[in-house]
């Protein structure tokens, strides 16, 4: 069986160190969005990792118009504090942006956005991979956020990504395993 039940996942999360090559359904399954960071930062090799996967990730026509800026100095990092208030004491945050000028575009509709979506995707699952916490943090402000970080019009910013280790005292997230049931999601016609 290719699913492992969330109560199992659950059970082996204090167990298990989260580095390296997870089985899919555990790295789907076990990562959850983390809303208090420690302050330690990635180590670049994972980083590395978390950003190759961003940019492997599908994209129609393969376009690849995913655009990542890294936040990491203070004046960026606080740049994002201006305009959305989801940090949580990360020392790395990614914003993932669409560039509409790169991306496919099907009767007038660009593909930027979810491409964008799909390489985010990507990387919140191969961070988890990497044993760095995230939470996905949509972006619900993009014309000032487009401001703020001065990005040509044709950027379009779609979340950010806190990238981190969780606090020590950070609790217990219990509606992680809490799913719909399959057939809510799927209609088979």
């Amino acid at each position: 069986m290719f699913w492992l039940p969330a109560s199992a996942i659950c059970q082996n999360l204090e167990k298990r160190e989260r580095a390296g090559n997870m089985e899919f359904s555990s790295v789907i399954t076990g990562r959850e969005s983390i809303r208090k960071y420690d302050g330690r930062k990635p180590s670049g090799e994972q980083m590395e990792h978390i950003l190759e996967a961003g940019r492997w990730a599908p994209t129609a026509y393969n376009k690849q118009p995913q655009r990542v800026f890294v936040l990491e100095s203070e004046e960026a990092l606080a740049k994002m504090d201006q305009v959305h208030p989801c940090r949580y004491n990360a020392k790395v945050v990614l914003m993932v942006c669409g560039d509409s000028a790169a991306a496919a575009s099907y009767e007038g509709n660009s593909t930027a956005v979810i491409d964008a979506t799909i390489a985010a995707t990507h990387m919140l699952l191969a961070a988890y991979n990497e044993g760095v916490d995230s939470v996905w943090a949509g972006i619900h402000q993009p014309e000032e956020t487009r401001k703020v970080f001065q990005l040509p019009e044709s950027m379009i910013p779609v979340c950010f990504i806190d990238l981190g280790f969780r606090s020590a005292d950070t609790k217990e997230n219990l509606t992680h395993s809490k799913r719909n049931p399959l057939s809510a999601m799927v209609t088979r016609l």
